[in-house]
Order: structure tokens, then C-alpha cells, then sequence
């Protein structure tokens, strides 16, 4: 079944606020991770924290990539 528009904007407008989102939450983890090396030598936890975040930043952007994908096949059916 076909949406309104105004459900297709609603959606939109939902889909953009989770893409702004994303992308703080993936510049906090640039940011968590300059911090990491920043330092002359990493502890163990450091390296751990560092993986954890790079795995999350990769994720965070497949997820980006993702949702501007939608966001386009959404504007091309409209």
C-alpha cells in the first residue's frame, strides 16, 4: 500500500533526525579515538577500547550509508 506524502515526509524527517544521530555519535567515537592515540603507550585497555570503537565507528557508518540509501530511494518514489 502506497503512503502519503505526509507519511513519506514524516518518515523522512524521522530518518534524518536518527541520521543526525549517527553521525555525532560517529564523530564522538573519532573523537574518543584521537584521544586513545594521542597517548605514547597504549595499555591494554586502551587497545581494547580503541578495536571496540573502530568496530562501532564501522558500524555507525554502514548504518549511515544505509539509511542515505533509503532516504534516496524514498525521495525517488515520492
Amino acid at each position: 500500500m502506497a503512503q502519503t506524502n505526509q507519511a513519506v515526509g514524516e518518515d523522512l524527517a524521522q530518518t534524518e533526525d536518527q541520521l543526525r544521530r549517527l553521525r555525532e555519535e560517529h564523530q564522538e567515537c573519532e573523537r574518543r579515538l584521537e584521544e586513545i592515540n594521542q597517548r605514547s603507550l597504549l595499555s591494554q585497555e586502551d587497545e581494547i577500547e580503541e578495536k571496540r570503537l573502530k568496530l562501532h565507528k564501522l558500524h555507525l557508518k554502514d548504518r549511515i550509508e544505509m539509511l542515505l540509501r533509503e532516504m534516496s530511494d524514498a525521495k525517488v518514489s515520492a
